[in-house]
């Protein structure tokens, strides 16, 4: 069964660009999701010359491996900003992601591309589920949404109620991404894959190296998921979570609105196409802190349970996973990137919403880098951080911290590993002398490799569904080989010791230790961005 998703199985062919040695730029837009390519578009329509460099391939990571949900109606968002942040606040975020969906649709609109509109829909099926419902829609009617309240769905089981929003979206995430890139190069914009961004220096101009070489640009702007760069700490102010997609072929009559639950664990459905054009059924969740889980592969069986009770004989055809960034205070960071000297940008924090929110991102980057004043994002650039912020942010840089003490305990006590291979789709840490060494064996292949995220020191840990290796700390991922995936991380897993050689690690832990300690504070600073 693919563990591809469904968008990148049926992606349209997207052109892309040579690398040239040195080359100067306008704008380097580091990473080729929405974010990314929509910010790279629009500053390449006000005349500056744009380039665009992307470490796998288009839309390898986030985007085209999200739900598709074009939506202003996020499941229980509104709310949960509500509490961190003020009204204030709220309307700005909503009239940012308003701005974001409309120019999203729009240019999909001009660009002939497909999309559907749907209802968005939020239920519950417990007491507690509606209780949140009730303080979602009062932050909906502040915001100035038109959500209404329902007793009833067409779900296949009882609801004790659901808000409705009419006039949302759900879209094929490649074609758009296809519809951007194309569009940029017709403007002169460069794409570039499998160009890993390694460095970015804040020198003027900005010096951005990378696979191939290096580039020269007057701003940067990371547009990776979560920044690459450390500057900030924006590793410790975000949180990420890992969460699962299925996909289904019903009998019978599927749903048409795209669902999410109130209550836990969260479940989501929409309908989408399939390669040969059969409609299939996508349901999502189980989310957990990336690298953390005891088991991905569990939370998987156990996600495709429930669509298979709920939907009596429907029959799986997809999986595949996706991670996204929650900030302390639920509102993403955009703008500026601390020490980068006004020439560097990020945008990161989109809490699973980044079809609105990437394309807000992206308008609020290109009125940064324009000289334009949006409202709404100056609001945004200026909210203060209260105390459920800081208990929020040292919450989960408590969770980092006990993983990062833990994962080393773990491998200063596991057994000494020799060369005798794992068995075949496993993955274990054990240790060779004082080293934590990671063992995997995939397609017959067997791999050994220092333990140790190249990022900031946690002792990574096997992912039995997807086959990699996972940190717990800040959500970097690494193939069986080594090779990054995605997350904060630039540099691969090094290769391990020799059965037998005995190569210290204490160095290690003090600075993984220490560094996840530091990150405490960090998440409860005042955001710059």
């Amino acid at each position: 069964m693919p563990t591809t998703s469904l968008w990148l199985e049926t992606s349209p062919p997207i052109a892309t660009d040579t690398f040239e040695w040195d080359g100067h730029y306008d704008t380097i837009v580091v990473g080729a999701g929405l974010t990314g390519l929509a910010t790279a578009l629009m500053l390449a329509r006000v005349g500056m010359r744009v380039l665009v460099l992307e470490a796998r391939t288009v839309g390898a990571v986030t985007t085209g491996n999200t739900t598709g949900k074009v939506s202003l109606l996020q499941g229980t968002t509104l709310s949960s900003i509500r509490r961190h942040s003020s009204d204030t606040v709220l309307c700005a975020y909503v009239d940012g992601n308003t701005a974001g969906q409309g120019w999203l649709l729009d240019f999909l609109e001009e660009q002939r591309v497909p999309f559907e509109v749907r209802d968005a829909v939020t239920y519950a099926t417990t007491l507690d589920g509606l209780d949140k419902l009730d303080a979602e829609l009062a932050a909906a009617r502040v915001a100035g949404l038109d959500a209404t309240e329902e007793r009833s769905t067409e779900l296949p089981f009882p609801v004790e109620g659901a808000l409705t929003l009419g006039g949302q979206a759900q879209i094929h995430p490649l074609k758009a991404l296809a519809a951007l890139a194309a569009e940029l190069r017709r403007l002169g914009g460069r794409i570039v894959e499998g160009e890993r961004v390694t460095d970015v220096s804040a020198s003027k101009p900005v010096v951005v190296t990378s696979t191939s070489g290096t580039s020269r640009a007057d701003h940067v702007v990371l547009a990776t998921g979560t920044p690459i760069l450390d500057r900030g700490l924006y590793f410790a102010k975000v949180e990420p979570s890992r969460s699962y997609v299925t996909a289904y072929r019903v009998p019978g009559e599927i749903p048409q609105g795209m669902y999410l639950s109130a209550d836990s664990p969260t479940r989501s459905l929409r309908t989408a196409v399939s390669a040969d054009g059969d409609q299939l059924l996508l349901v999502g969740g189980n989310g957990h802190p990336a690298g953390r889980a005891d088991s991905p592969a569990e939370k998987l069986a156990d996600l495709s349970a429930w669509a298979e009770r709920t939907f009596p004989g429907a029959v799986r055809t997809h999986w595949w996973a996706a991670q996204d960034y929650r900030s302390a205070n639920r509102v993403p960071f955009v703008g500026w990137l601390p020490r980068g000297r006004g020439r560097v940008y990020l945008a990161t924090g989109y809490d699973k919403w980044g079809m609105t929110n990437a394309v807000a991102s992206a308008l609020s980057l290109t009125a940064d880098l324009t000289g334009e004043t949006l409202e709404w994002a100056r609001v945004l650039h200026h909210r203060v951080t209260r105390p459920v912020d800081i208990a929020s942010g040292v919450a989960m840089n408590a969770g980092v911290g006990k993983a990062a003490v833990s994962e080393w305990t773990s491998a200063e006590t596991a057994p000494e590993l020799g060369d005798t291979p794992v068995g075949e789709g496993t993955g274990t840490v054990g240790r060779r002398g004082r080293t934590p060494v990671a063992v995997s064996t995939v397609d017959g292949t067997t791999c050994a490799l220092t333990a140790v995220c190249s990022h900031l020191g946690g002792v990574v840990r096997w992912n039995d569904a997807e086959l990699s290796w996972d940190c717990p700390l800040h959500g970097s991922r690494f193939a069986p080989d080594g090779t990054v995936l995605e997350g904060p991380a630039t540099q691969p897993l090094s290769p391990a010791p020799p059965a037998k050689a005995d190569e210290g690690a204490a160095g290690h832990r003090g600075g993984a230790t220490d560094d996840a300690a530091g990150a405490g504070s960090a998440g409860s600073d005042t955001p710059s961005a």
